[in-house]
């Protein structure tokens, strides 16, 4: 059977159903979902979409690291919004956190996310 080690980081929230915030399997990491809570309290956090970016790409990055890798080991990241209206200041945020080689990535308008968040990520890590 295959090890299995679940990943937490007090950096980011804590899981809020029955997940683990990331599963490593030999040396890919699975990374949960990510909305923009404040760790702490668990709300959302106060601001715009730009705010709300920031927040759930620093959380990838510290579970990401409690895996023993970073952002640049992003293999395929998915980002789900609730309005595609945001795609180019998501773009924008993104450069700020990736360089080139990018990882695989979706966009995808959906109806609703966990506590009326407006953008979510989840992602596949491997770690070298």
């Amino acid at each position: 059977m295959t090890q299995r080690t679940t990943i937490h980081s007090d950096q980011a929230p804590a899981a809020i159903g029955p997940y683990s915030q990331a599963v490593k399997v030999g040396q890919t990491v699975y990374l949960s979902g990510q909305i923009p809570l404040d760790p702490a309290t668990g709300d959302l956090i106060e601001g715009d979409f730009e705010a709300a970016t920031r927040q759930v790409f620093n959380h990838l990055r510290s579970v990401a690291q409690a895996a023993g890798g970073d952002l640049k080991d992003i293999v395929k990241l998915n980002i789900f919004l609730t309005d595609l209206g945001h795609f180019q200041t998501l773009n924008a945020v993104m450069m700020e956190y990736f360089e080139t080689p990018y990882p695989a990535r979706a966009a995808i308008e959906v109806a609703g996310l966990p506590k009326g968040a407006e953008v979510e990520m989840d992602a596949v890590m491997v770690l070298s």
